[in-house]
C-alpha cells in the first residue's frame, strides 16, 4: 500500500480565506457566529450563523461561485491528471431562495456535478471525479476516497474540495428541526443546547509520497488510516452507544496499524447538540479507555460547515501536527462531566505527532481519519 501525503491544504471560513485567520481566531477565543444578514431572519429563533464575507450574488446566481474562487484561489498549483473528488451536502441551494421570489436562475446550478465541472473547467482537469454526499461527514468521507485511491495505486494525485453555504433553505430546516442554539454553539459544555450554523470550505491535494517527491512537493502531513461506519439507529440522532463510531475510529486505527496509545489527541464532530456530543465522549471512552486525550471542536467557532466540516478539520488538523499544539475549543467554558480535562479553553500542548479527526452525520454515518505529521 503507497503512502498518503496530504501536500497542500486551503480553507475559507467566517474568519476569512487561509489557516492562518482560523488558527488565530481559535487561539484568540473569538467565535465569528455572528447576526444573520444575508437573508431575513424574522420569522427564525435563533438568528445566527458564521458567514463568510461575501458580496451578495447577482440575480439569478448562486453564492457558491464566490466561494468555490476564495478557496481554490489560495491553493497552489494542481497537477492536469489529479483525480478530483468534491463533497457538498446542497451546493448551490439558495438558487431556489431567488426562483421563489420570481426571479429566473439556471437551478441546474443546485446539482453536484456543476461544482465539479467549475473545478475541473479552473484547473483543466481530465477526470470527471464525482461529488459525495454524506450527510455533515461528506468531506471526511471524501478525503478517505481519495487516500484510498492512491493507497490502492489506483492514482497518485487526488484533489478533494468541499463546501457548503448558509443559505435560508438550510437555516429553516435546522430551525424547524428545533436543532439550532439561540446563543454561538458550546461544543462538549455542560450548557450546549444545540448548534450553529457555518459556511466555508476546504481544498485538500493528496499524493503519493513518490509522486510528492518526484513534484518536489512537502507533505504538510501524511494520512495513515481511514474507517467509515453507519450506525443505522435514526434519520437524524446517533446511537448513543457510539456503536458506529467505534467502528469507524477503530477501522482507521487498523488500517493506520497503530494502537489506540500511540493517538495523542482528537479533532472531534463536537457540535453542540446534547446528543451528539454525548455519543462521542462515550465512543472516545470505548476505544481509549480512561485516558484523557486532548479533545477539540471548531463548531463553537466557525459554526457546522455540514459537507466542508471534515476538511476544514481535516486541515486545521495539519497545523495543530506543524505547531505541536491544540488551539482552545471557542465556547466551552466549562465542560460536560466526560469531557473533564480534555476540551480546554486555552491552548493544549500536544505530546506526539498522531492525530485522530471524527465527524458524523444524519443517517448514522460515521467517519474517522488517522493523521500524521508531514515533513519537519
Amino acid at each position: 500500500m503507497k503512502s498518503v501525503c496530504i501536500v497542500d491544504a486551503h480553507v475559507v471560513t467566517a474568519y476569512g480565506g487561509g489557516l492562518d485567520p482560523l488558527w488565530d481566531g481559535l487561539v484568540s477565543g473569538r467565535s465569528a457566529i455572528a447576526p444573520v444578514t444575508r437573508f431575513r431572519v424574522d420569522g427564525y429563533n435563533p438568528k445566527i450563523a458564521a458567514c463568510v464575507d461575501l458580496a451578495p450574488a447577482p440575480p439569478g446566481e448562486s453564492l457558491l461561485p464566490q466561494l468555490l474562487e476564495r478557496l481554490l484561489s489560495g491553493l497552489g498549483p494542481v497537477p492536469p491528471d489529479s483525480r478530483l473528488l468534491t463533497a457538498t451536502t446542497k451546493a448551490g441551494i439558495d438558487l431556489i431562495e431567488g426562483e421563489r421570489r420570481g426571479l429566473p436562475a439556471d437551478l441546474g446550478a443546485i446539482l453536484p456535478d456543476q461544482l465539479l465541472a467549475w473545478v475541473r473547467g479552473r484547473y483543466g482537469l481530465r477526470d470527471g471525479g464525482y461529488n459525495v454526499n454524506a450527510a455533515c461527514a461528506s468531506s471526511t468521507l471524501a478525503l478517505a476516497r481519495g487516500a484510498s485511491l492512491i493507497a490502492s495505486g489506483a492514482a497518485d494525485a487526488v484533489l478533494v474540495c468541499s463546501l457548503d453555504l448558509v443559505s435560508e433553505f438550510v437555516f429553516s430546516g435546522f430551525a424547524a428541526l428545533q436543532a439550532l442554539s439561540s446563543e454561538p454553539s458550546r461544543p462538549f459544555d455542560r450548557r450546549r443546547n444545540g448548534l450553529s450554523l457555518g459556511e466555508g470550505g476546504a481544498a485538500l491535494l493528496l499524493m503519493s509520497e513518490e509522486r510528492a517527491r518526484r513534484d518536489g512537493r512537502q507533505s504538510l502531513a501524511t494520512l495513515l488510516g481511514w474507517g467509515v461506519a453507519n450506525d443505522a439507529n435514526h434519520v437524524t440522532a446517533p446511537a448513543r452507544d457510539g456503536c458506529g463510531l467505534i467502528q469507524a475510529v477503530r477501522q482507521a486505527l487498523g488500517r493506520a496499524a497503530v494502537p489506540p496509545a500511540a493517538v495523542v489527541g482528537i479533532s472531534a464532530h463536537g457540535t453542540g447538540t446534547v446528543y451528539n456530543d454525548l455519543m462521542e465522549l462515550t465512543a472516545f471512552a470505548a476505544v481509549f479507555g480512561e485516558r484523557k486525550l486532548p479533545l477539540h471542536s471548531v463548531k463553537g467557532a466557525i459554526g457546522h460547515t455540514l459537507g466542508a466540516a471534515g476538511g476544514i478539520e481535516a486541515a486545521l488538523v495539519t497545523r495543530m501536527l506543524a505547531q505541536g499544539v491544540m488551539p482552545p475549543t471557542v465556547g466551552c467554558d466549562e465542560p460536560e462531566a466526560g469531557a473533564d480535562g480534555q476540551v480546554s479553553a486555552t491552548v493544549t500542548s500536544l505530546p506526539g505527532g498522531l492525530l485522530l479527526s471524527t465527524n458524523s452525520g444524519f443517517g448514522g454515518i460515521n467517519a474517522a481519519l488517522v493523521l500524521g505529521k508531514g515533513e519537519r
